[in-house]
């Protein structure tokens, strides 16, 4: 959760691409098949495949964001109170105590970004175009439905369970939307899921499996380096190769990397595969942001790291958010306003831009749905990393998560 600096709109030439990349280049022969298949498929059947029971659930697990200024308290209340996330003292009294003091202030962050998050209606438009792939892709276990999952705003993940049992789903896919993993985040979200049938002292009715990271899947790469291709296009020509690419993605406590989270170095994968994609076309960096608290976080923060560029020439600056699919207030309000409004222009920086966040892309349905394929195809029931507990976990309920889904019999 970003804690960020109420600013004004200030002069600064940042603008953001207005389009969205759909590309065919290097995509899996079986999407060009797929695609040709769409474009010639009987209405009738589509009709008939939609009012089917579904069989193949999809449950898309994120953190969600207020969708209205009057969301925004029950948001934090519930993200102060998830111990997965952070530990606090006290926390049942603490965290409701943060929740309202800090409720007007972010509240005021999204009046700046159009009054809520649109992080639910693009998961359910990514959704959409993943499941309607898949029914073409896999006849075998459709139809699929996509549920959303979020932690701290409806739907949340108990309700979405709840709703995959009532629909009758065979097939469970929890399916995390957080490209590389944490156990702040996908970890979080997974032990949601646990808890949820531990509580009602049940086992479920569906075979669940998990996609619990994929921050290397060769179209995610794609999609990142068309909307980073795009964005240094509009950079002036002759600054173009001299652009350093800032690669931001949200921080960690040390404490939690310390205990051995995978997330910094798979943020790092990412970053890695994507400017080898771009054939290492400009000087890049991985810096890290919303950081919260006096405690060590990961670093350099985004913010630091323009001060420091601008204040060594390197005044043409592309904000990459690399772990984020959906534009949310990191990225609409922290990146757009504070930093690349308000800071950059402190800075003195001559162009900076934000390469646009993957959205709507169909490209990136694409991506999602030949995940859900490859998963689903393979008969495994989680990645093996997900089995194997952070060397000095501290939570027994990541044990009792991880042996959940590993005990899934597919």
């Amino acid at each position: 959760m970003a804690v960020v600096r109420a600013t004004g709109r200030v002069w600064l030439h940042v603008i953001r691409s207005s389009s969205c990349g759909g590309g065919w280049t290097d995509l899996p022969r079986r999407w060009q098949s797929s695609a040709h298949a769409a474009q010639t498929k009987d209405s009738k059947h589509q009709i008939q495949t939609a009012q089917r029971k579904p069989k193949t659930g999809i449950l898309m697990l994120n953190m969600g964001g207020p969708e209205t200024l009057d969301d925004v308290h029950d948001f934090l209340l519930r993200l102060f109170l998830d111990k997965d996330l952070m530990t606090l003292p006290v926390q049942s009294k603490l965290a409701p105590f943060i929740a309202k003091r800090r409720t007007p202030k972010i509240q005021h962050q999204y009046s700046k970004i159009g009054g809520g998050s649109p992080i639910k209606m693009w998961t359910a438009k990514q959704g959409e175009g993943m499941v309607k792939l898949l029914d073409e892709l896999s006849p075998r276990t459709a139809p699929h439905k996509y549920y959303i999952g979020f932690r701290y705003v409806h739907p949340l993940t108990e309700e979405a369970i709840e709703e995959m049992e009532e629909d009758g789903i065979e097939r469970a896919v929890a399916f995390t939307q957080y490209p590389q993993y944490s156990c702040s985040t996908t970890g979080s979200s997974l032990n949601a899921i646990y808890r949820y049938y531990h509580a009602k002292d049940k086992k479920p009715a569906m075979k669940w499996s998990a996609i619990d990271r994929w921050p290397t899947h060769p179209i995610l790469v794609q999609c990142f380096s068309e909307h980073i291709q795009k964005e240094l296009a509009k950079f002036p020509e002759e600054k173009r190769r001299d652009v350093v690419i800032l690669f931001s993605a949200h921080s960690l406590p040390m404490s939690v990397v310390n205990r051995g989270d995978t997330y910094p170095q798979e943020v790092g994968a990412t970053v890695q595969k994507v400017m080898e994609k771009l054939g290492y076309s400009n000087p890049y960096r991985l810096v890290w942001q919303s950081k919260v608290g006096p405690m060590a976080w990961l670093g350099p923060q985004t913010n630091e790291a323009i001060k420091g560029l601008c204040q060594r020439g390197k005044k043409n600056i592309l904000l990459v958010p690399i772990a984020f699919t959906s534009d949310h207030i990191e990225t609409l309000y922290e990146l757009d306003i504070e930093y690349a409004q308000v800071l950059a222009n402190e800075c003195g920086v001559e162009n900076i831009r934000r390469a646009e966040s993957l959205n709507g892309n169909p490209l990136f349905s694409k991506a999602l749905a030949d995940l859900v394929y490859s998963h689903i195809t393979s008969n495994e029931v989680c990645s093996k990393q997900l089995t194997l507990r952070c060397p000095l976990c501290m939570n027994p309920v990541c044990g009792e998560t991880k042996a959940f889904f590993a005990s899934q019999q597919l």
